[in-house]
């Protein structure tokens, strides 16, 4: 038959298990990572995005747009570095902005004026503008009354006159001499005011009062430096929250609007990163699109300019403008998820999408790539990179005791940070992992991918790394070997995987309870897998499941619970697997009511993974004959086929601790290369179940604590397993079943009758 085993499947498992070792000689180009060179190039620092890197190295040649689309950890913050690297390198001395950016009174206080001079021109010419203000705000006046004095003087000389002049008169006409008298006493009087005003002078200027000039409304008219390209010689702004006041700039707020304390609208002005960076990269996309940024973005994309607004705040800067545009020719770095993907092939039927393909590319990040000796090397390229950095850690952080105590005062200080005793001759220095190390930590990609392939998903394998080498560090081994590697695994969890390990626990009490009180008709223990939302990472864990099939006219399956459409749909898929059988067969069909129950699966289930679970544990109480509990299964069923699933090798190393009890598990012969990382730097063997071919792991030393894995091709193989039936002997007590249970409803009726 087409579906069993032929002789080239049972050398495949042969080839299966020469992968440890072809995965060993693919890496003996080194015995550690210290053997390895980290490339000079940084863009080929970045590893698994070969497509990225040649479209990064093409845009850039072109001064094009990006947009990198994928998962958090694929490396996209990375890639916009060294396109950043990359252009500095090639284009810097020209793309870089040599002009400043001045702001200049406007029209009236609301206006302002941006205009592009040399640096040197404008500081010279600030500082000739400044150094006269100054000087003429400075010059002092001496405190003289000499104004008052010299008035007081001449009324003082005309009044002398006129007394003199009335003496003479008064010699021929008496009444005269009235008027000399009164004359003499002004005079007097006008001498003493001339002393009065000699004395305050002098008083005064003894004092030191001086008189300085207000100049505020000369220093309001003084042009402002927006931008200086020697300061700020960044080519590319990283800009977390993109919103106007980040990308375009604007106009402070003047708390003193009144009086001579007001600030002008070119003091206040500022500018964002259009007009001052030439590459702009926006690190998550959506955060722009929440903040209603977008079609702003696209008119400044078009038009390469824009103005200077006050924004749409009721601040004093709200009414404030640029009456000349700023120029804006920005490169735009962007990446996003693919959820914002989809809004943006929506938003503006794409407009976003068009003018990055316009002018640059849209990359697809890889989440997985295939395990080839060019990933390989990539993977321990990569470690070595992580090693050298938190060595460079290590120096920034202990540098300055190093200098001053020496290795001495680290241990003293490490001992009372680990809470430990350390050896003499501790060193806080970053260990390189030996090969086998990496073969773990390869192991560990591929248990996060399926189908042969390693997880580009890299940021959570950091925190691996590093927990790796303080569990060396502690020990303080030479290197890093697997068991670091293994306890870092174990230790460094997401908040889904504690999750697991806490539902673990409870499946391990729950699977003892059910084999204790049934008789394991019906029972099986099937597969399943938690999702980590940050990291990329999938947790397995045993799913019990129970199913019933019970005689009677409403022929439908019933699966209670928060179960999703396509769990749903898995149902009624090993309904219409069981119905096709007993028409094979021809066994009369009454109808049957199947019910299927994920036991405690309080989260819900979703996915058809678990459709050959359910289809043996029905044909278990269909025909009454007990499932093997030790021994775990996933597929998903299509007829009489089972089909690959993902998540296969957490699966079946969910089951494989000792304390579970569990000694095997059946999977799609499709998902047979998910099995590759579990024999990593484990003892294992060849194996055979009547035709079904498997592997033995031995997950304790001396070949002992045996986990057999076998691949199965059809349900049929799943039976062989876990009931220890043929396909001919299920198909007989299934046909005996169906005849027993036409009779019972015959002998019912004719009682009826």
């Amino acid at each position: 038959m087409a579906h069993e085993f032929k002789e080239q499947d049972y050398q495949w498992i042969q080839e299966l298990m020469k992968y440890p070792q072809s995965l060993a000689e693919k890496l003996d180009f080194f015995e550690s990572t210290s053997e390895i060179e980290i490339p000079q190039d940084s863009i080929e620092r970045v590893i698994f995005q070969d497509r990225a890197k040649q479209a990064i190295r093409k845009v850039a040649q072109n001064k094009g747009h990006i947009l990198m689309v994928g998962k958090p950890g694929t490396g996209k913050s990375l890639l916009a570095d060294m396109f950043e690297k990359v252009l500095q390198e090639s284009f810097g001395e020209y793309i870089r902005p040599r002009q400043a950016i001045v702001a200049y009174p406007g029209k009236d206080r609301n206006h302002i004026r941006v205009a592009y001079e040399s640096p040197e021109k404008v500081d010279l010419l600030l500082s000739e503008l400044n150094n006269s203000i100054y000087a003429a705000g400075s010059q002092r006046r001496k405190f003289n009354l000499s104004g008052q004095i010299q008035s007081v003087q001449k009324v003082k000389k005309i009044l002398m006159v006129s007394a003199a002049a009335s003496i003479a008169v008064g010699l021929f006409f008496p009444p005269a001499l009235i008027l000399a008298g009164m004359a003499g006493i002004g005079a007097i009087f006008m001498f003493m005011q001339e002393n009065n005003h000699k004395v305050q002078e002098k008083i005064q200027q003894e004092a030191g009062a001086e008189k300085t000039h207000n100049v505020k409304h000369l220093y309001d008219l003084v042009p402002e430096i927006l931008y200086d390209p020697r300061k700020d010689t960044n080519l590319m702004a990283r800009v977390a929250e993109p919103a106007a006041r980040s990308m375009k700039g604007g106009f402070r707020h003047d708390p003193y609007q009144s009086s001579n304390l007001q600030t002008p609208a070119h003091k206040r002005a500022y500018l964002g990163a259009h007009a001052k960076a030439p590459i702009i990269y926006v690190d998550e996309l959506k955060t722009l699109i929440k903040a209603g940024y977008m079609p702003d973005m696209l008119e400044i994309m078009q038009n390469k300019h824009y103005i200077l607004e006050g924004g749409q705040n009721t601040g004093s800067g709200a009414a404030d403008k640029s009456e000349n545009a700023l120029r804006a020719d920005n490169i735009i770095v962007a990446s996003c998820n693919h959820d914002t993907l989809r809004y943006l092939r929506e938003e503006g039927d794409g407009a976003f999408l068009s003018r990055i393909e316009a002018k640059g590319e849209i990359i697809q990040m890889e989440s997985e790539v295939p395990e080839t000796p060019s990933t390989l090397r990539q993977a321990a390229q990569y470690i070595r990179q992580e090693v050298v950095n938190l060595d460079a850690e290590f120096q920034q952080a202990w540098g300055q005791i190093i200098e001053k105590e020496g290795y001495e005062g680290i241990r003293n200080r490490s001992e009372y940070l680990f809470g430990q005793a350390l050896p003499e001759d501790f060193k806080l220095k970053a260990r390189d992992f030996s090969r086998t190390a990496v073969m773990e930590i390869i192991r560990e990609l591929r248990c996060r991918a399926f189908d042969g392939k390693l997880s580009a998903i890299l940021r959570p394998i950091n925190g691996i790394l590093k927990t790796a080498q303080f569990e060396a560090i502690l020990e303080n081994a030479t290197s890093v070997e697997p068991r670091h590697v293994r306890r870092a695994i174990e230790t460094h969890l997401s908040l889904e995987g504690e999750i697991a390990r806490a539902t673990q626990q409870n499946k391990k009490d729950l699977k003892k309870y059910i084999d204790s009180m049934t008789d394991s008709i019906g029972y099986i223990v099937g597969l399943a897998v938690i999702g980590s939302e940050s990291g990329g990472r999938m947790y397995g864990q045993p799913l019990p499941i129970h199913c019933q099939i019970n005689a009677g006219h409403s022929d439908l399956v019933t699966a209670p619970g928060k179960i999703g459409d396509i769990a749903k749909a898995a149902a009624q898929n090993v309904r219409a697997s069981i119905k096709k059988v007993l028409a094979k067969i021809n066994a009369p069909y009454m109808g049957y009511e199947m019910h299927v129950e994920y036991i405690q699966a309080h989260g819900g289930v979703e996915g058809d993974s678990a459709s050959v679970a359910m289809d043996v544990a029905l044909i278990s109480d269909f025909i009454q004959r007990p499932v093997n509990q030790k021994v775990g299964v996933t597929g998903s069923l299509t007829g009489e086929i089972i089909l690959s699933v993902g998540g296969v090798t957490e699966k079946v190393k969910s089951i494989m601790d000792l304390d579970l009890g569990m000694q095997g598990a059946c999977i799609p012969w499709q998902n047979k290369r998910d099995v590759e990382p579990l024999l990593i730097n484990m003892d294992f063997a060849a194996i055979q179940h009547d035709t079904i071919p498997g592997i033995r792991i031995f997950r304790q030393q001396n070949h002992t604590a045996p986990f057999d894995i076998y691949f199965c091709k059809t349900k049929y193989h799943a039976y062989q397993i876990l009931m220890g039936l043929n396909q001919k002997e299920v198909e007989d007590l299934m046909a005996q079943r169906s005849k027993n249970d036409l009779a019972f409803q015959q002998n019912v009726s004719r009682d009826a009758a």
